[in-house]
């Protein structure tokens, strides 16, 4: 994108090609990425550089200013630039098998968050000091991992806890699902593959007709007991002719999140696990939450109102010149990314039922600081995942990648969530005008 084009807003200067709509790009280097890999959407070559970074405890030094360009014909100039990016962007080094097998064990959603000086002590190689430390002086004789609380052949324990690291391997699928759901496991999901090994060239088990799981369909009816899927109440209609105001449609925005918001309060209110989590925690999940929530509505259940009527009123609303010449580069990325979404999930259809899942999915985020109860979370996490993906597979028997495509928007909702905090308040209105205005021209070209 450039100004000029943001200031004509023509529609084929900023809806997403057709050859794009299926395309991923790598969160490290920008290109085509091949699926989700240690909890970020990546390509190959970074998912590799990663990997042999963590496990070879490899000590980088930039010769610049630690700020180097990552693109795919420059991310090998500086191996401590690369590495830098791929823990900002949140890939998870314990997901990273240390018998250096393929299959990543982490089944968190989405990115992980750790501190600066967390980044700075793996950079630094401090961290692999200390854990190298650490285990000569504990023995290693129970063969775990720092952080785990598996055995190294990575078979959980039917009794235990499993840690946000884990993987569920296939021939401990029966008591995992035994754990969590309280049933048995019908024949054919005692083959499922790893959850996080999806990617679009995923070879998946054929087609077969099956029946919903009683629970499923019980756990689902409650989370849709809980959503509010009436219209959104907020005065989006203005008269013809009248020329909106930055203020204006800033203040509007403004409304909007605010009924957002109390929809998102009400709706934990309401939640079937409501009672299983202390206060202090629905508090912390929310705060750290509330922007992917409102995101995720906006994009699928109140999309019509969104693309709709708020896009009526943001073609009223006409940027001077100075607000076009001074938005920033992140703003230029969360459009980007924010077309590519509203494109997918355009294309995905995205059912009532399985918004529930996926909304209950991200907030239950084990992964968040400060919680109390984290290994409760990651149980319900793992419900409502195995639920989902039970729904799908139920409903769109013909669509056997549609519950890794749903799954791979969440972690992209997260990192767009992110981007736009740092996006300055007075170019809210610009955003959403380019967005809203490219989405509703090209869906309305199809």
């Amino acid at each position: 994108f450039c100004q000029d084009e943001l200031a004509e807003l023509d529609p084929g200067t900023i809806s997403v090609p057709d050859d794009r709509a299926e395309q991923r790009t790598c969160l490290i280097c920008g290109d085509r990425a091949t699926g989700l890999h240690y909890g970020i959407i990546s390509c190959e070559g970074c998912k590799g550089f990663f990997k042999r970074s963590i496990c070879n405890k490899r000590v980088y030094r930039c010769s610049r200013d630690k700020n180097c360009v990552m693109s795919r014909k420059q991310r090998n100039r500086c191996q401590y630039c690369r590495l830098l990016k791929c823990l900002q962007m949140g890939m998870n080094r314990k997901a990273i098998r240390e018998d250096g097998m393929p299959g990543g064990r982490n089944k968190s959603i989405g990115p992980v968050q750790i501190s600066e000086e967390e980044i700075e002590r793996i950079m630094s190689g401090q961290e692999f000091e200390e854990e190298a430390n650490h285990w000569s002086n504990h023995g290693d004789s129970d063969h775990s991992s720092p952080g785990n609380r598996a055995s190294e052949s990575n078979q959980p324990s039917p009794g235990s806890t499993l840690s946000s690291s884990r993987s569920v391997e296939l021939n401990g699928f029966m008591a995992f699902r035994e754990q969590y759901m309280g049933m048995s496991v019908p024949p054919h999901y005692q083959y499922i593959p790893h959850l996080f090994s999806y990617s679009g060239h995923s070879p998946l088990l054929p087609p077969q007709a099956r029946s919903l799981d009683p629970q499923s369909y019980s756990l689902i009816h409650q989370l849709l007991s809980a959503e509010d899927l009436e219209p959104l109440g907020t005065p989006m209609l203005i008269e013809d002719g009248y020329a909106v105001t930055q203020a204006e449609l800033f203040a509007l925005l403004c409304r909007l999140a605010d009924e957002l918001l109390f929809r998102q309060i009400a709706w934990i209110k309401k939640l079937p696990f409501f009672c299983e989590l202390s206060i202090k925690d629905y508090t912390c999940l929310l705060s750290s939450t509330w922007q992917e929530l409102i995101l995720l509505s906006s994009l699928t259940v109140y999309s019509k109102q969104i693309f709709g009527e708020l896009a009526d009123v943001t073609a009223k609303y006409s940027p001077s010149d100075e607000e076009l010449h001074r938005f920033s580069d992140e703003g230029m990325e969360v459009i980007e990314r924010l077309i590519y979404l509203y494109h997918k999930f355009h294309q995905l259809k995205v059912s009532n039922e399985e918004y529930a899942c996926m909304k209950a999915i991200n907030f239950l985020n084990q992964d968040i600081r400060g919680l109390t109860s984290a290994s409760q979370l990651e149980q319900l996490n793992k419900r409502y995942w195995y639920i989902c993906q039970d729904f799908t597979e139920y409903k769109y028997t013909h669509q056997p990648n549609r519950f890794p495509d749903l799954m791979m928007c969440l972690p992209e909702i997260r990192y767009i969530a992110g981007k736009m905090v740092n996006v300055p308040l007075e170019q809210l209105p610009l955003l959403f005008k380019v967005v809203l205005h490219s989405c509703k021209t090209s869906v309305g070209k199809e």
